[in-house]
């Protein structure tokens, strides 16, 4: 029999910018949540398995939100994501208050990753087409591969936004990803800006990733590695974050895999600021006034896609 994929869903961030639970708050027309048009999606497309990564302070609020929403279609389970929660011999510096990031999440949730399986924010809305991609990439086992999308569609109109700046070869294999967490509209152009103020120009069509990644389970003896010597090399900086594209681009680097970048043709949106959460409301509405999702979400069954 098939091994179904896992959903991993990264919802432990602090949501600094947007001021309070984004993970949980009410974009569609019954409150629905960003992370139930995910795993709407998920569910068509084959997953069997969802994740959630969460942090010990917001558990009784998240699991009171999903509860029995969706556990009858796709089974559920939980992984805190506390910055105690490190390799053996490690510890967490005095200073450090900020979580560990993306890629140390994913490890966290090691001992339940046993299939392959798809990482994805919570805050960020992907769209039906892309989570079919990345079903079909991983029912193929290969080893990883990652969703790329256009710069231009992926971008805030109400600030700046952190994507990972893709470098593909012709074949369509990544040559290397970067993390820039600083990307925004200066009049008609796209820059990144760096720490040190200097501004990198980018095109509307650069291909970025927004953490929908693919894994087998045997990459992830690479993810302790890494974060092993992050911690070593980085862990006294209390801002310095473990992200997974550091993790997707040493890998590629060290020939220890090919990547595979799949484009896909949706739009993104997602929230990042307080005044992102009315455009994420009316393109969720657009969407079911179109028939790409029932109004009552979760009140009818659901055909898996096989």
């Amino acid at each position: 029999m098939e091994r179904k994929p896992t959903l991993v869903v990264l919802a432990a961030g602090m949501a600094s910018r947007y001021g309070s639970l984004k993970q949980i708050d009410g974009f569609g027309p019954n409150g629905e949540t960003i992370i139930d048009y995910s795993i709407y999606d998920a569910v068509r497309a084959g997953f069997g398995k969802v994740i959630f990564i969460i942090r010990k302070s917001i558990e009784e609020e998240f699991r009171a939100v999903m509860l029995n929403k969706f556990s009858d279609k796709i089974a559920v389970e939980y992984v805190l994501q506390e910055l105690a929660v490190l390799p053996d011999g490690l510890t967490v510096p005095e200073n450090r208050v900020k979580p560990w990031g993306t890629a140390h999440a994913v490890w966290v949730a090691r001992e339940k990753l046993q299939e392959p399986f798809a990482v994805i924010n919570g805050d960020d809305f992907y769209g039906a087409e892309s989570f079919q991609i990345i079903a079909d990439f991983l029912r193929s086992g290969q080893p990883c591969g990652l969703v790329g999308y256009q710069l231009a569609n992926t971008l805030s109109e109400h600030g700046a936004v952190s994507r990972g700046i893709c470098e593909v070869d012709a074949d369509g294999t990544l040559r290397s990803i970067t993390e820039q967490t600083h990307i925004e509209r200066k009049e008609q152009h796209i820059v990144a800006i760096r720490a040190d103020g200097e501004e990198i120009p980018l095109a509307p069509d650069q291909i970025v990733s927004m953490n929908l990644m693919g894994f087998s389970p045997s990459l992830l003896p690479y993810f302790e590695q890494y974060l092993k010597e992050f911690i070593n090399e980085q862990g006294h900086q209390p801002k310095a974050e473990f992200y997974l594209p550091s993790v997707v681009d040493r890998l590629v680097k060290a020939g220890v895999v090919k990547v595979n970048v799949l484009p896909t043709p949706e739009k993104w949106f997602g929230v990042t600021y307080p005044a992102d959460k009315p455009v994420a409301t009316k393109s969720l509405g657009q969407l079911v006034a179109q028939g790409v999702y029932p109004k009552n979400l979760w009140n009818r069954s659901l055909e898996t896609v096989e």
